[in-house]
């Protein structure tokens, strides 16, 4: 029997893109043959009380020594000590969705802090493994890994292949998928829609509510400063099925995010025939390329004024952009092409630590 420990913080069901990752491996795995015990470690991450930091820290040790055991990036980027103590007991890998250092909004000294306790607990890897060339590049060059000991798997999509819809009567649908926090941008793109108030368009932005209060009160702010209410509306979380739906009923695709790992939520529009407007920051132009959007500077709100300005008023620009998005997704791996490669990390990972500990994993 093939087993797998899948160590996860918070709530493996919320509906944000690491999870979404997360989720699909999970399953993929258990549809290849795999046992795979998923092992909740708790709330809060990366920021965790004591008592969920010890409790994790237990829960991790008392598993069976040799079980390969991977942990989200989340919470193992911060669990350097109980990494240390893992890496002798188990096929251990570390899932890296984006370095936690690289989240927009931290002081200096939070970065740094987490900069250096995810390295420490790196070292301990006996894998790493990433959801982009571009992530993969970031924590060999700023984490010390080794390039030997690190695979890329990027997401996968559900293949839509949606006909380009034709030009309807009423205002452009936008959409905007990702939590409400401050790396997603929400800020910049409302002022930009601010200087746009002349064009027919309406936003929708779906995404989690809960985790940044700050950056729901300054959506809540720029809201009622810009006068957009009647044009924006902000439905929070949502599940799979109505997400599905706000996709397939969108004319255009547009999230400013200051960083992105990978930017599921951009794969998932190019799935689904949508031209897209992003920006160049992280692995965003590796997911986006200029035949299937525009992509602005981060945080600068001329620049993304501009490209919507471009889409909204430009119907063959749409048009080609959304034939590109298309051909763009078709070059997108499967999710059962992630759940391979992850397999192969997994099986990569095993015959690393047995022939480190001198025995095969079972």
């Amino acid at each position: 029997m093939k087993r797998l420990v899948f160590a996860i913080p918070g709530d493996l069901s919320t509906a944000t893109g690491g999870y979404i990752y997360d989720r699909h491996v999970i399953e993929g795995l258990r549809a290849n043959g795999w046992q795979v015990q998923v092992l909740g470690l708790g709330d809060g991450f990366p920021y965790p009380d004591a008592q969920t930091r010890q409790r994790a820290c237990e829960n991790l040790l008392t598993l069976e020594v040799g079980t390969p055991l991977v942990i989200d990036g989340l919470a193992f980027g911060v669990l350097p000590e109980v990494a240390a103590q893992l890496r002798s007991r188990h096929p251990l890998i570390a899932l890296v969705h984006h370095p936690l250092a690289f989240e927009t909004g931290l002081s200096p000294e939070q970065s740094a802090l987490f900069k250096e306790t995810e390295r420490r607990a790196l070292e301990h890897a006996t894998w790493v493994v990433v959801t982009s060339p571009a992530t993969l590049k970031d924590v060999i060059e700023h984490f010390a890994v080794s390039p030997k000991a690190i695979t890329s798997v990027l997401p996968g999509t559900d293949r839509v292949a949606r006909a380009p819809s034709s030009t309807l009567q009423g205002p452009l649908q936008l959409l905007s998928v990702g939590s409400v926090v401050k790396r997603k941008g929400f800020d910049v793109l409302l002022a930009a829609l601010d200087r746009l108030k002349e064009l027919s368009w309406h936003l929708t932005i779906a995404g989690d509510l809960t985790r940044d209060a700050q950056a729901v009160a300054q959506l809540n702010l720029d809201l009622k400063r810009f006068d957009l209410s009647g044009r924006v509306s902000v439905l929070g979380a949502v599940d799979s099925a109505q997400l599905q739906v706000l996709y397939a009923q969108a004319d255009v695709f547009v999230l400013a995010s200051r960083f992105e790992g990978y930017g599921m939520a951009y794969a998932e529009a190019l799935a689904h025939g949508l031209p897209v407007i992003g920006t160049n920051a992280g692995a965003i132009p590796d997911t986006v390329p200029n035949t299937a959007g525009l992509l602005a500077k981060p945080d600068d709100v001329d620049s993304l004024r501009h490209a919507l300005s471009q889409i909204l008023q430009d119907s063959a620009l749409r048009q080609r952009l959304s034939q590109g998005a298309l051909s763009a997704a078709a070059q997108q791996p499967s999710w059962a092409d992630c759940t391979a490669l992850f397999e192969e990390a997994v099986l990569r990972t095993m015959a690393v630590y047995a022939t480190a500990n001198g025995s095969l994993t079972q």
